[in-house]
């Protein structure tokens, strides 16, 4: 883009004059921000309209990924990274005078994602294009993300996350490519030419608008898109004046519900309206994202028989499963497919991805729900089931049982798992033991059925974000010692290993550390005004909360170190900090009583004077990916507890190893696979394993009040929580945690596991105290954390599942 710093400066002050009026005296950081951004932009269009042309005269399969989420960040620094200007701008911008940091400050996180799986679809977008395939994303472009999250007297508190009220500098808005998306109506059926049509009528009319972000690859440029769809109004105000003198108020009523579908993310769907305008936005996003790509495929000319070789739509996780009857609808509807020929190419193109284990995750709608707001779509997934069910009728007549266990429509629910699973022709899980419990316990009927469709993706991070923009300066140590091959080949990063033995390179590893821990120390001074050791272990748990993630547990320990030292001051004792970072569904009010507790807890130990250079306590708020770009590289330990068997795979726990921090963790998700590399000796595994959390599930066993009463820790703990003392001002304050874990037995087994967890904290306590072996354990991670980059997991999925490879290009920056 531009060959050195002086044509990119000379390129930039003109831009600001041009644009803005304003000198680069003038101007202020965000006017810096948008010209930057515009600049990129600009010198990207052609690369990026070469690329879809590429493909398209190549006739390219591609591929087409749906999700609800895509949390990807700010973009800025990452762009500039993958375009291999980083450095230029950085140091074109100061000698402008501005820092390159401040100026990415200026960037919301885009709102258009909550945890993991959002988070997850923004790496496989980077590693798509960066590798060099025909891949995209399909979202929705919210208004609103999940929620700002502000802790006030403890407490969280939502404020509206208007993440694009200056503007989005990365998106095309394509008015010409919009679509037409329906609800409602009632289905006409009749007879023509010896054809059954079906005929939508009354229908209520949506525009659905997308909003295109370009995806850059690292390398040899190609430019991918993530198109974002945003809903508008459809209705004519001609006709509005011809239905008479309420026609105002049913514009305003009509206009209010159609900002709503894409207007944030996840609405409350605690109650019936809230539930239908989830389902409204999943329809509006499978409905108006296939358009889009049936569109492309008609540019080709090719029959429609020949989809499946030259798409392929993949579904994240259950919420696009509405992609497989609106699929059906298409085909039958308006390319005159019969039923048999349009469910073959179906069933050919869509693949599904679990991401879950917990059975309140796996989405159900209400049938009259989906029936009145569907019509045609509830008919075709209603036929779906009945000859589903027929089939194995006649393979197992006498099991009505299974019949009913695997139905689509059962019990006046549409099961949208058992959907997505009959109408694709690939599931995957999302990490070895994910997969290994979907077949054998969640979805065993169905792997019964269908073996070969059930396989196993690990779920990957892109370490051009997670290491080398996260932490710049140990992604330099790395290409200064084993060269930068590993950027492009991440497994190369096994080439550290042997630098475990290296007590220079340990003495470099263990400064870089520090030098990230003094950052965010100085982040964590700035926004709370609480100082914190950066010799004290940085011990860190940030992730969506949720009682499975079993961040009580973790705090509940805090509160047991609190009164250990509290008993013994003079004890000698290796100083910890303890971070933690969640957002909590607004009505999962569990959630938030532990995010109160953990705040409390925090006051109380930051507060004494006795206690607060052993031990602080920190919740950040309004945890980001921006956020996390500041905390992983800084920690020492890696927080990752959940019970045993209900994490699918966890990707915090792979950005945490490949930035050298050390994890403690149960066997779950991908943390079997990290033990399995690291072994006993470079991690710190606790607690019951996944088969022994089944057994207590199906068999019981357990008794939560027989470990209070065994356990006088947990006793003081768990008694802490509803009697005054330090932790609690009156008893009610924190009754639901009290009553949900002895009054209902403790779920994700917290007291369960509690002494094995605390028993393990000990041992990392004295094993931080030889920073050499520290060292060298946070090398052995590093080395291994290149099995876990999302290039990695993208090319698995290329070769199993979308049989696509990469496409080269010719393209020059």
């Amino acid at each position: 883009m531009f060959n050195n710093k002086e044509l990119f400066k000379t390129a930039f002050k003109e831009q600001l004059v041009s644009r803005l009026g304003k000198s680069i005296e003038e101007a202020a950081a965000d006017d810096i921000y948008k010209i930057l951004g515009m600049l990129i932009r600009e010198n990207i269009g052609r690369e990026w309209a070469e690329t879809n042309q590429m493909y398209k005269t190549r006739q390219e399969k591609q591929v087409y990924y749906f999700s609800m989420e895509f949390l990807i960040g700010r973009l800025m620094g990452n762009n500039l990274l993958n375009l291999g200007m980083l450095e230029t701008v950085r140091d074109g911008l100061l000698d402008l005078g501005w820092n390159l940091e401040e100026i990415e400050e200026q960037e919301p996180d885009a709102g258009l994602g909550n945890g993991g799986l959002g988070r997850l679809a923004a790496c496989f977008l980077d590693s798509l294009a960066s590798l060099g395939y025909a891949g995209h994303g399909c979202g929705i472009r919210y208004k609103y993300g999940l929620f700002e999250q502000k802790i006030i007297d403890g407490h969280q508190v939502e404020l509206p996350d208007d993440w694009l009220q200056k503007s989005n500098v990365w998106e095309e808005r394509r008015a010409d490519k919009k679509v037409e998306v329906r609800f409602w109506g009632q289905v006409e059926v009749r007879e023509e030419d010896g054809r059954t049509i079906f005929n939508t009528i009354n229908y209520e009319k949506v525009w659905a608008v997308p909003y295109d972000v370009p995806v850059i690859g690292y390398g040899d440029l190609h430019v991918n898109t993530l198109r974002l769809w945003s809903a508008e109004s459809a209705m004519e105000p001609a006709k509005m004046r011809m239905e008479g003198q309420n026609s105002y108020y049913k514009f305003l009523d009509y206009n209010r519900s159609v900002e709503s579908i894409s207007e944030f993310l996840y609405p409350d769907d605690s109650g019936y309206e809230g539930k239908l305008l989830r389902l409204k936005q999943q329809y509006f996003l499978c409905s108006a994202g296939l358009q889009s790509v049936l569109r492309t495929f008609d540019k080709q000319g090719l029959p429609y028989s020949d989809l499946p070789n030259k798409i392929a739509v993949h579904i994240n996780d259950t919420h696009p499963t509405l992609v497989i009857p609106e699929l059906m609808r298409i085909l039958i509807d308006e390319k005159g497919f019969g039923w048999d020929e349009a469910w073959d190419v179906t069933t050919r193109t869509v693949s599904y991805t679990n991401h879950t284990l917990l059975s309140e995750a796996l989405e159900k709608w209400p049938v009259n729900m989906m029936r009145e707001l569907l019509p045609r779509v509830y008919m075709i997934i209603e036929e779906i089931n009945k000859r589903f069910c027929g089939m194995m009728l006649e393979r197992f007549p006498a099991r009505q049982d299974l019949v009913s266990e695997v139905a689509i429509i059962e019990s006046d629910q549409v099961k949208m798992a058992h959907l997505a699973i009959v109408g694709s022709y690939s599931v995957n899980g999302v990490a070895q033991l994910h997969t290994d419990l979907l077949k054998s316990n969640v979805m065993k009927p169905f792997y019964d059925l269908f073996p070969e469709r059930f396989n196993n993706k690990t779920n990957g991070i892109t370490h051009r974000r997670w290491l080398m923009h996260a932490n710049p300066e140990l992604s330099h140590l790395i290409s200064e010692s084993i060269g930068t091959g590993w950027i492009t080949h991440p497994y190369q990063l096994l080439e550290l290993e042997p630098l475990k033995h290296d007590s220079s390179f340990r003495d470099k590893i263990m400064g870089i550390k520090r030098n990230n821990k003094l950052r965010l120390a100085a982040y964590i001074e700035q926004k709370q005004g609480i100082t914190v050791d950066p010799d004290s272990i940085f011990d860190v748990q940030v992730k969506r909360l949720h009682a499975y993630k079993r961040q009580l547990m973790n705090i509940l320990h805090v509160m047991h170190l609190y009164n250990e030292i509290k008993d013994r001051p003079s004890a000698d004792r290796v100083p910890r900090t303890f971070i933690f970072g969640a957002k909590a569904a607004p009505g999962y009010y569990l959630a938030k009583s532990i995010i109160k507790l953990i705040n409390v807890v925090a006051e109380v130990v930051n507060k004494d004077p006795q206690v607060n250079d052993k031990l602080k306590v920190l919740f950040l708020e309004n945890y980001s990916v921006s956020l996390a770009e500041k905390i992983i590289p800084a920690a020492n330990v890696s927080e990752q507890i959940s019970t045993a068997g209900k994490e699918a795979s966890g990707t915090g726990n792979m950005k945490f190893m490949m930035n050298g921090a050390l994890t403690v963790g149960t066997l779950d998700g991908a943390n079997v696979e990290m033990h399995e590399m690291l072994e006993d000796e470079n991690m710190f595994l606790f607690g019951l394993r996944s088969e022994e959390v089944l057994n207590y599930y199906r068999y019981g066993g357990y008794l939560a009040r027989d470990m209070y009463n065994q356990d006088p820790r947990i006793k003081q703990v768990m008694d802490q929580l509803v009697s005054p003392g330090p932790f609690c001002c009156h008893e009610r304050e924190f009754g639901l945690i009290y009553q949900s874990i002895l009054d209902h037995n403790d779920e994700f087994f917290v007291l369960r596991d509690f002494g094995s967890y605390a028993d393990t904290q000990a041992i990392i306590d004295q094993t931080y105290l030889d920073q050499q072996a520290w060292a060298s354990k946070s090398i052995v991670n590093i080395a291994h954390a290149g099995h876990f980059s999302s290039d990695c997991t993208i090319n698995r999925y290329a070769s199993d599942i979308w049989h696509i490879h990469p496409v080269q290009s010719s393209l020059h920056v």
